[in-house]
């Protein structure tokens, strides 16, 4: 399994936020490691900003640029995520572990540790590049990715569905995701939002690892039959240090 990461990501001095704090990446970078015959870490380029301005208006973007290390690191994010996706077309499934995240960015506006919205670029470069002509997004982070939602149901043309789960029994969660999948066919790629804040010893304290598991090889079963295997997820939430690390490894070792 590719995994997008470079060390820039580790830089904690960009925003005095959860995402940001020091030290949040180390027990996924441990996993990785300990796990080297599961994944092989591919480094990205930052996101040009031709890129940024299909999801973003250019205000958006000129705001960000105002804050050199910032506008940095959050460009670098965006391009791991194109990465991402771009290898999972490829039939490579990935995981971007990057930050910040970037699902409760909007066009406009954003919130949430979010500058810009990671995912709904890489998808929209994908699908103006003609590569696809729709996605199906999971977004199991603890709280709703309304950036995600916001940005891409104006392009018409880009047959999109999107899924926050929303129940509070993780075993109704499991069963929600499943039957989602179920109604779904003809789709090209699909897309995680993967907050690991839902988990047990996390702010949600709902899922365990064994839940990301099964989360994991859901996704890879469908994918296989609706999207010919196209998959890729991105780090959103998840700000226990302590665990993020094994619910990481838990959902690619179902993902891969």
């Amino acid at each position: 399994m590719k995994i997008i990461f470079d060390d820039i990501f580790l830089n904690s001095d960009y925003a005095l936020d959860p995402a940001a704090e020091k030290g949040r990446l180390d027990s996924i970078l441990k996993m990785i490691k300990d796990n080297l015959n599961d994944y092989e870490i591919i480094k990205p380029e930052s996101a040009k900003e031709e890129d940024i301005l299909r999801a973003h208006t250019k205000k958006h973007l000129n705001y960000y640029k105002k804050n050199p290390l910032l506008y940095k690191l959050a460009s670098f994010s965006v391009g791991g995520v194109i990465k991402a996706a771009e290898e999972a077309f490829n039939n490579n499934p990935s995981f971007a572990v990057i930050r910040p995240p970037g699902h409760h960015a909007s066009s406009d506006s954003c919130w949430g540790f979010c500058y810009f919205n990671n995912i709904a670029i890489a998808l929209l470069k994908l699908f103006f590049e003609k590569k696809i002509k729709s996605a199906f997004i999971l977004d199991f982070d603890f709280h709703f990715g309304d950036g995600t939602v916001t940005i891409l149901k104006k392009e018409k043309k880009f047959r999109t569905k999107i899924l926050n789960p929303n129940s509070n029994d993780k075993d109704m969660y499991l069963f929600e995701i499943k039957e989602y999948l179920n109604k779904l066919d003809n789709i090209d790629i699909i897309a995680v939002s993967a907050g690991f804040d839902l988990g047990i010893e996390d702010w949600g304290g709902l899922l365990f690892p064994k839940d990301y598991n099964k989360i994991g090889k859901l996704l890879k079963k469908f994918s296989n039959k609706i999207s010919n295997g196209r998959r890729f997820a991105v780090l959103e939430g998840g700000y226990n240090p302590e665990v993020l690390g094994v619910n990481f490894n838990s959902f690619c070792q179902g993902f891969k």
